[in-house]
């Protein structure tokens, strides 16, 4: 080759380097023969091409092993576990063990094109160079078959993006090997292995010519004895002046319990004021994660002492060490030398020792604040967390709280009692933070979420409104937060609320708020997978209402009809909430089927001394007792509730006469029964532009809803109204009314004559998302066309649905009795269309 490359045009760059080398590959090609080892090797490359794109590496060379370029660690990782499981799906047809040996670094690279000329005669497109290569080369060789070496440097990136690899990278394994000299580096190298379980030897590397363990000194024999007199000279020595500070091995999204703040100076305003003052400067950081108040008094609670307990070092530590935090906070407050000190203690809580103490001396009362934003960023930097990061996100506490102190000791007094879930007392306390500092935006946004959590819309509505005249003096996590309520509150056009509690859930993956909401809004849209994936994020032990979260999460597997999954999720929310469990387990093994075992559950919780009715609840016990066929009695339970609900709630008195007239209107069409519904239907179509914005959205879909009873019930022309009431809905973002209008629809084209029509309409909204009674619908319209086996089969899906019947929450979940009750009369059908066959048979 005559052509001379050109010398490199580029800085060097900082890349992934990935080799491997495929274990045995010339005795494979003896065992195979040449033909077949060609068809597996075909195979391969096309395995290697398929991971390439998946995983955007950029193939170098290649013989027996390959060399490839990422521009991400991560992604580097990625294709060497696909790369291994995949060999093994190759082998294994073959009754072969394909093993991959593999090194993983990051550093820095030169890289420059060959001529054309060159690559003609056989040179690479792309040639690397760099001290880099040789580290990764080093590291694959010492690999033993199947496991994968990477560098201190590739283990740390990649383990901090490990979750990015979804739960596979939360079953990883990773094991260092300790130090070791590589021929040729002045420096020795930590290695670490990594490896899925089952799937990797985790067994240390054998040493070789180029490549050997780091040793200290005291275990070589010779050296030991030769020196054992110079080391015991200078021991006691070197101990004091090279000993290393102690330190945790903190790593980002990591938590902490922070203790009580002890409070030295006799001022009492500072006690809760400042400990509250604390955790909010430092919930500001994305890097930081803080065990809440709530969970930290669920946890008390599990050790079997009081909530109110004192968080000393000890408690601290024990919580620490139960919910998995790396590390106990311990704020003071003192005066010393006439000056105000705030300082913290970071404790191991495994040992119990402090292995950092940072301070801020201020002058006065009014420099707490500041002194405490001091520390806070002090602390931060030493677990860890990038320096722009902290300038980025780090608000003066004044700014986001308030400047009275005894306004923010007011607000502290009701986080507390918002955690021990006296919520009465929790808003006079946050009334009286408002009191003290009417512009206080976070003593709004607590209001406003208890007002939420009671289900009342408008008093939550009115201090959402406060709490976002003061936007600027919020943390940017509660910015992102109201911001995602007020989507939902005051919807403009364009703003989507489901977007913005999906980019509050991916900013801040701990705070759980947004991942729940998202999950929400996404079953109320019919996307259940989606649901599943944001909920299985929140369902984790730090989560404080990891209960409810559960509890969701059974629903959402409960209408893919994962019913032992759905099962085993209410399994665990009832432990979550104790003494009033619930009866998600009977909605589960009724959807499953076995009425009995559900009846008996309801009837064992219901008539407990630790049952509360929720309407949740409510609804289960007459969903069920429509899937027995016992309608008339199911009916009579919802006429009960909403009688009780009248009084204390317009929403809920709606949604159990609903429920109570959906269920005549699977038994009778009457006149009475229209005259009853039409008049639900009118008095709900007015309460949508009656009622305050925030209420409008549960009110349409409640009209709606009642439209298409009024449907079923028979009523075959619509007034003037009620169709105005279904084009607006047409024409809605919110995705919930819109598919009601296309039900309501199709189910006007059933009724005046042209089920064609009705079949085409409801084909095109057929997506997967598609409401319960939408398929009744198609049944109905398949079964006026006559076509027996289209009916036959959508009977089938829609006895094989009824999961989803139950777990469907559109409309306030009204249409869940009626979608039981549809789905057992499905099934009854099917059992009667098989008997007559038998008969004929006969």
């Amino acid at each position: 080759m005559t052509d001379v490359p050109a010398p490199p045009s580029e800085v060097p760059q900082l890349r992934t380097l990935l080799l491997t080398d495929l274990c045995d590959s010339v005795a494979l090609v003896e065992k195979l023969g040449d033909a077949n080892a060609a068809e597996l090797f075909k195979r391969h490359d096309s395995l290697v091409l398929e991971l390439q794109q998946r995983w955007h590496g950029r193939l170098i060379d290649r013989s027996d092993g390959l060399l490839l370029l990422f521009e991400r660690p991560i992604d580097g990782l990625g294709f060497a576990l696909d790369y291994s499981r995949g060999l093994h799906a190759l082998g294994a047809p073959r009754g072969l063990e394909l093993k991959v040996r593999a090194g993983l670094h990051v550093g820095e690279v030169l890289t420059w094109r060959n001529s054309d000329a060159a690559v003609q005669v056989g040179a690479k497109p792309l040639e690397v160079e760099g001290l880099a290569k040789p580290t990764a080369a080093r590291l694959m060789t010492l690999a033993r078959p199947g496991q994968i070496l990477l560098s201190a440097v590739a283990e740390s990136l990649t383990h901090r993006a490990a979750r990015e690899l979804g739960e596979r990278g939360e079953r990883l394994l990773w094991k260092s090997h300790g130090r070791w000299r590589f021929k040729g580096v002045p420096t020795p190298l930590e290695i670490y292995e990594v490896g899925e379980i089952g799937n990797t030897p985790l067994r240390a590397p054998k040493p070789t010519p180029k490549a050997w363990r780091d040793i200290p000194l005291w275990r070589r024999p010779a050296a030991l004895a030769a020196e054992a007199a110079l080391i015991a000279a200078f021991a006691v020595g070197a101990w004091f002046v090279t000993r290393p500070q102690p330190a945790i091995a903190f790593a980002e999204r990591d938590w902490v319990v922070v203790g009580d703040l002890r409070n030295l100076t006799g001022n009492q305003v500072l006690d809760e004021s400042l400990d509250q003052a604390f955790r909010i400067s430092l919930e500001q950081s994305r890097y930081v994660n803080l065990l809440s108040d709530l969970k930290v008094r669920d946890t008390l609670v599990r050790m079997q002492r009081s909530p109110d307990s004192r968080i000393d070092r000890a408690t601290a530590s024990e919580i620490a060490q139960r919910d998995g935090a790396k590390a106990v906070l311990l704020p003071t407050v003192a005066e010393v030398g006439g000056r105000l000190r705030v300082s913290v203690d970071v404790v191991d809580p495994t040992s119990g020792a402090t292995v950092l103490a940072l301070s801020k001396d201020g002058k006065g009362l009014d420099s707490a604040l500041a002194s405490i934003d001091d520390v806070t960023a002090q602390l931060r930097d030493q677990l860890g967390e990038a320096m722009d990061s902290i300038a980025q996100s780090a608000q003066p506490l004044p700014q986001v709280t308030t400047a009275s102190i005894d306004a923010l000791r007011a607000y502290s007094l009701g986080v507390e009692a918002y955690a021990r879930k006296e919520n009465d007392s929790a808003l006079e306390y946050f009334n009286r933070a408002l009191e003290l500092d009417k512009d206080f935006a976070l003593a709004h946004a607590a209001i406003m979420r208890i007002y939420v959590s009671r289900a009342a819309p408008a008093l939550a509505e009115s201090h959402l409104s406060a709490a976002l005249n003061h936007l600027e003096r919020l943390p940017k996590r509660d910015q992102l937060y109201l911001l995602a309520w007020k989507s939902q509150y005051f919807p403009q056009k364009g703003d989507d609320p489901a977007r913005r509690w999906k980019l509050l859930a991916q900013l801040y993956p701990d705070y759980y708020a947004g991942a729940a909401n998202y999950a929400w809004i996404s079953m109320e849209n019919g996307d259940y997978p989606e649901a599943i994936k944001y909920l299985k994020s929140a369902v984790v032990a730090n989560n404080p209402l990891r209960g409810y979260a559960l509890d969701q999460l059974a629903r959402a597997e409960l209408a893919q009809g994962r019913y032992q999954e759905s099962f085993e999720y209410f399994r665990q929310s009832e432990e979550e909430f104790g003494a009033s469990p619930g009866l998600g387990s009977a909605l589960a093994l009724a959807a499953s089927g076995d009425l009995l075992a559900a009846q008996r559950l309801i009837d064992h919780r219901v008539e407990g001394n630790g049952y509360q009715a929720r309407p949740a609840d409510i609804i289960t016990r007459i969903a069920v007792l429509a899937q027995s066929g016992n309608l008339v009695e199911a009916a009579s339970l919802a006429d009960q509730e909403a009688r009780q609900a009248k009084p204390e709630s317009e929403l809920l008195y709606h949604d159990f006469k609903l429920i109570a007239l959906s269920l005549r209107a699977t038994e009778m069409q009457d006149a009475d029964l229209q005259s009853e519904l039409l008049k639900c239907a009118s008095e709900l179509s007015k309460s949508v532009s009656a009622k305050p914005s925030v209420e409008r959205s549960d009110y349409a879909a409640l009209a709606l809803a009642s439209v298409y009873l009024l449907q079923r019930a028979g009523l075959k022309k619509l007034p003037n109204e009620l169709q105005g009431l279904v084009r607006m809905a047409e024409r809605s973002s919110d995705a919930t009314a819109s598919r009601m209008a296309g039900l309501i629809r199709a189910k006007q084209l059933l009724q005046e004559g042209n089920p064609r029509l009705a079949v085409t309409l409801l084909q095109s909204q057929m997506n997967g998302k598609e409401l319960f009674q939408s398929r009744i619908v198609m049944r109905d319209a398949l079964d006026r066309i006559g076509d027996s086996e289209a009916v036959l089969a959508q009977d089938r899906a829609i006895a094989a649905a009824r999961g989803q019947g139950y777990a469907e929450v559109a409309g306030s979940s009204i249409f869940q009795p009626l979608n039981v009750a549809d789905a057992a009369a499905a099934m009854r059908r099917i059992k009667g269309l098989n008997l007559d066959r038998s008969t004929a048979r006969l």
